[in-house]
């Protein structure tokens, strides 16, 4: 199966209201809530298509009871890490014509023995895993080093890793040399300290990303696909044009398709088609939705691959 790791879920409100616009009101029209975090988000697109997986992941409070009873109604088995603190809530603003702002709080401190028990349920997670996806922000209290050491782990249980994070933890991660990352443009311009702005440049840079340590890097470009590169190569995926609604969590659709489409024996020139299908198909629906298999699969058929090297 595919184990998805949390350390930071949050409680996702989606809002959706009329237009934003500067110094103007909005009207809302509808509001949800929903779990999040993106390694809840990835396990649901996984069992939507299908395929089996456990989401791990922290949860304190009354916000975390909350989150706990909205995960018992997804369909996939979780386990649950208590922590002393409250779990975040996320904050997702949405209009007709796409336009989006999304709010995030940082999250709780862990103590060090909060840190030390997710580690020990992960590392026992292994045993039943094909891929283990390291997923989203750490919060205060987790070192940078935490999903590198997991990644190390994963590794000589011979699981798969998936790296889909930013920052500190992008960085250090990626040295420990998983199966994959999966930044978005603006985490690599971060990483690389560098304005991406053209298709060459792209390709240099998950070619770049992957040199620092892994062993493949897809690049999510939003509504103009990724790029991926691989040990054979480099391969850009054009995503087909479509009306986008709400394009917050088209980057943990991406990534879980990836994960599934190789969990499945995909090459990793389809399992990046499969993963810019499920981002675009995701982003034509409203609030934090995720796109079916059918409805990915109509995307897939459109979305053209070409070699870059």
């Amino acid at each position: 199966m595919i184990v998805t790791l949390t350390i930071n879920p949050a409680i996702d409100r989606t809002i959706s209201v009329d237009r934003l616009a500067f110094e103007d009101r909005a009207r809302i029209s509808s509001s949800r809530e929903s779990a999040g975090g993106r390694g809840i988000n990835a396990s649901a697109v996984i069992h939507s298509f299908g395929s089996p997986t456990r989401a791990v992941l922290t949860s304190g409070g009354e916000k975390g009871k909350r989150l706990e009873t909205l995960l018992a109604a997804c369909g996939f088995p979780f386990s649950v890490i208590p922590i002393r603190n409250e779990i975040r809530t996320d904050l997702t603003i949405t209009d007709r014509h796409g336009l989006t702002i999304h709010l995030n709080e940082v999250g709780p401190e862990l103590s060090a023995a909060e840190v030390a028990q997710v580690e020990k349920i992960v590392r026992e997670a292994l045993g039943s895993a094909a891929w283990l996806m390291l997923c989203g922000s750490t919060p205060p209290g987790v070192p940078s080093s935490f999903y590198g050491n997991l990644i190390t782990a994963a590794r000589k249980k011979k699981v798969k890793t998936l790296l889909h994070t930013s920052g500190d933890a992008l960085r250090d991660g990626i040295e420990a040399r998983p199966s994959v990352v999966t930044p978005n443009q603006q985490e690599a311009e971060r990483l690389l300290g560098r304005t991406l702005l053209t298709r060459t440049q792209f390709l240099e840079a998950a070619e770049q990303v992957r040199q620092m340590g892994a062993e493949s890097v897809v690049l999510s470009l939003g509504n103009r696909g990724a790029v991926g590169a691989f040990p054979d190569g480099l391969v850009a995926a054009a995503s087909p044009p479509v009306d986008s609604v709400c394009p917050i969590g088209s980057g943990d659709a991406l990534a879980a398709a990836y994960a599934w489409a190789m969990l499945r024996k995909a090459k990793p020139a389809d399992a990046l088609r499969w993963g810019v299908a499920a981002g675009t198909a995701s982003a034509r629906l409203p609030g934090m939705r995720f796109a079916s298999l059918p409805q990915t699969e109509e995307i897939y058929a459109r979305v053209e691959v070409r070699r870059a090297d």
